[in-house]
């Protein structure tokens, strides 16, 4: 009995210290993705890259993006970032560049910063002066505001647009469900000045489509080329939802982020 005793109290033992190490490691050698969705989209908008990126034996969070303010998803997010254990890739689509760019502020284990056709803002700048800065953008004409009770403006993009002006490359079939379940932004958040850009400390990298009428490629060429992104990729004929259209390649960069030094 003397000796299964002491069997068992090396095997808790040796069980504590792994567990010790797994934790100081980040519980493995790879970070934890975490999946920021833009607007007019939700959660969901990730699953082609979430099942690549869980396959290569990533853990992913999808983050629930409120589309209210900057400042506020932001904070949201970096909640989601301090209860990760281990580095983190922070991945943003759209609006939910501004909102990575701000949260990674708040997370010391953020090791990179994706953009998928997402908004990399310097300091000040906003989604609509970026949307703007470049022609090319149909979005304003496709955009239906619904008043929010309080004040200000909910943002939708019309059913009857939202194949042509977010994801031209899907099936109508498909786009149809997601004009149906789109979640809108507020007018705040798309106007709200981007505070620190933490892109300046952080290793970038960015992938857009060529064919994205929210914001104009040649507005993601240059954002990228400004934030010095260790690698860029414009994806010929691709449209705003890239991240449904062409899982693959997103997941990939990703991963490439994911493994860089």
């Amino acid at each position: 009995m003397r000796k299964i005793q002491i069997a068992l109290s090396i095997a808790l033992t040796l069980a504590a210290a792994d567990v010790a190490a797994a934790q100081t490691s980040g519980s493995g050698a790879k970070p934890t993705v975490v999946l920021v969705h833009g607007a007019f989209a939700d959660s969901s908008s990730w699953n082609g890259v979430i099942s690549r990126l869980e396959r290569d034996g990533y853990r992913v969070i999808a983050a629930a993006n409120p589309l209210r303010s900057v400042a506020a998803d932001a904070a949201a997010v970096a909640t989601i970032l301090k209860s990760t254990t281990g580095p983190v890739v922070l991945v943003g689509h759209s609006y939910g560049g501004p909102v990575i760019t701000q949260a990674a502020n708040s997370g010391a284990n953020v090791k990179a910063l994706v953009y998928v056709a997402g908004f990399l803002p310097e300091s000040g700048e906003s989604s609509l002066t970026l949307s703007g800065k470049f022609p090319g953008s149909t979005l304003g004409d496709a955009l239906s505001p619904v008043p929010i009770p309080g004040g200000g403006v909910d943002f939708y993009i019309q059913p009857a647009k939202f194949h042509a002006q977010f994801a031209a490359d899907l099936p109508a079939t498909q786009t149809s469900l997601m004009a149906a379940t789109q979640r809108p932004v507020t007018q705040a958040a798309l106007s709200e000045p981007s505070g620190q850009a933490s892109w300046k400390r952080l290793p970038s990298y960015v992938i857009y489509g060529s064919e994205d009428r929210n914001i104009p490629a040649a507005a993601m060429e240059f954002m990228a080329q400004r934030a010095k992104a260790r690698k860029t990729i414009a994806l010929p004929g691709a449209s705003h939802a890239l991240m449904i259209s062409h899982p693959g390649e997103v997941a990939a960069l990703i991963e490439e982020a994911a493994t860089a030094p």
